[in-house]
């Protein structure tokens, strides 16, 4: 389940500078989604910030580093993206990224079904631009943990500059659930609706388009050495997942807030 909104660098606006400098952000971040798919209550994730920055000379290649964290986008805990081939206009890449255990006592509708485990994402995804749109999708499943299928998202998204030190980032997509992925998630099996404690029927959920979602990011470099980075989502789940028995709501919200600060490192 993507958490945050589509990411943008968090290496803070710094000023031209005639001599190579190193420095670190470090700060911190919260993460609020919902419980679980579905779920009308809430948690809060904390995510430290930690971005080393090795400024070039000028006249000189880029740094290893440098080149490296270009390609890197953080989406969220599950859908972080690094490109391998193509630049600005294609791109190819790997998806990786975490997804986080659902609990049975997330909600009152799962408990006594037990916990369905987490554990690490990996995928891939293809996206071109035209001006300044990029369109991309994305294929990613769970490699660790329970086996729950895989999801493909499909974006839209724009990524602006209103000023000197404010970016923003527009994303709309939707996203696909296969069998397995929906009946993990939004199914209910024989065995766990004879453990419910809320008497939540049998349900089978089938392939097909789980949610369509809007976000909104933004990164702000409030002054030389601070960071702000913001954004939320807003999901509906559709078809098969929103009429699934232990959905309390269609409507799903998330957002994350962060702020960091540079320190200078030594020469």
């Amino acid at each position: 389940m993507a958490v945050v909104v589509a990411g943008v660098g968090l290496a803070p606006t710094a000023k031209a500078n005639p001599e190579a400098e190193r420095s670190v952000t470090l700060g911190g971040s919260v993460i609020v989604k919902p419980k679980y798919e579905g779920s009308d209550e809430y948690e809060y994730i904390p995510i430290p910030i930690i971005v080393p920055r090795f400024s070039d000379t000028p006249g000189e290649d880029p740094s290893t580093f440098k080149k490296f964290r270009k390609r890197v986008n953080f989406r969220g805990l599950d859908d972080i993206r690094v490109r391998v081939l193509g630049g600005q206009r294609l791109q190819l890449g790997a998806v990786t990224g975490y997804i986080t255990d659902r609990d049975q006592n997330d909600g009152d509708k799962l408990r006594g079904w037990g916990n369905v485990e987490g554990g690490l994402v990996l995928g891939a995804y293809s996206a071109f631009s035209v001006g300044e749109i990029q369109f991309d999708a994305a294929i990613l499943e769970k490699v660790t943990g329970d086996d729950s299928g895989f999801e493909m998202r499909f974006g839209v998204e724009t990524t602006q500059k209103l000023t000197e030190r404010t970016t923003i980032v527009a994303r709309v997509g939707t996203t696909f659930g296969s069998e397995d992925y929906m009946q993990t998630y939004f199914g209910v099996t024989p065995t766990q609706a004879a453990r419910s404690k809320a008497a939540v029927p049998v349900y089978s959920a089938d392939a097909g388009i789980k949610d369509v979602f809007l976000q909104l990011g933004a990164t702000v470099a409030l002054s030389d050495r601070w960071l702000l980075k913001a954004g939320g989502r807003y999901g509906r789940l559709l078809g098969e997942a929103a009429d699934s028995p232990i959905v309390e709501t269609e409507n799903q919200l998330s957002a994350v807030l962060g702020l960091g600060y540079r320190f200078n490192l030594p020469r």
